[in-house]
């Protein structure tokens, strides 16, 4: 059964946000179109409290994009964003949210960042949306969303670690591109088997 995975489609990661991803708003029209042709929709969400661990701002010692050894290895320190409750962390507003059958919340644990839909950053912790999938029979996964290089990378390589069939839809998918992150994101995912596809191939 095929499922759609939109990734962290919000405000803060869109132009003019805290975390701005290059045009990142303009995939909002494919992802919709997307949604309407997929049954099963999941959307995830960054859900950060103020003060997160992975906000820059609070080490006095770093800047945005940085990074800072943590307990569950090396993390980039951002600029503070996703803060729960602001509008920064909603959805895009033209982003067709009502055919979500789940809303993944992710990050909202102070001392932990998550990228993947999957995991938290400990590679350890789950988000519960493995469980769900499982028990639902969803195998074939496709990807979009926001960032890239970041989440949605992650989200896909824990669905190929996990066993799942996982396609990544690369007009439905916007990269920060650190210092080549995004090609370098291309390269880890094809290396684990990753299906790269456009929205006008499904």
């Amino acid at each position: 059964m095929s499922t759609l995975i939109v990734v962290d489609l919000q405000n803060d990661f869109c132009p003019g946000g805290a975390l701005e991803v290059p045009e990142g708003d303009t995939i909002v029209p494919i992802v919709n179109s997307l949604i309407d042709r997929f049954q099963n929709v999941i959307i995830t969400q960054d859900w950060h409290p103020e003060g997160h661990k992975s906000f820059a701002s609070s080490h006095s010692d770093k800047s945005p994009y940085d990074t800072k050894e943590m307990p569950y290895g090396t993390q980039v320190l951002w600029p503070d964003h996703c803060v729960q409750g602001s509008s920064g962390a909603e959805f895009h507003p033209d982003l067709n949210t009502l055919k979500a059958q789940l809303i993944i919340r992710k990050g909202f644990r102070t001392e932990i960042d998550s990228y993947s839909a999957f995991f938290e950053n400990d590679h350890t912790t789950s988000t519960g949306l493995h469980g769900f999938l499982k028990d639902l029979g969803m195998h074939d996964l496709f990807f979009c969303g926001l960032a890239l290089d970041f989440c949605v990378k992650w989200s896909v390589l824990d669905a190929l670690k996990l066993g799942y069939n996982a396609n990544l839809i690369t007009d439905a998918t916007r990269g920060i591109d650190l210092d080549g992150s995004v090609d370098a994101s291309f390269a880890e995912m094809e290396e684990m088997g990753a299906h790269f596809i456009t929205s006008e191939e499904i």
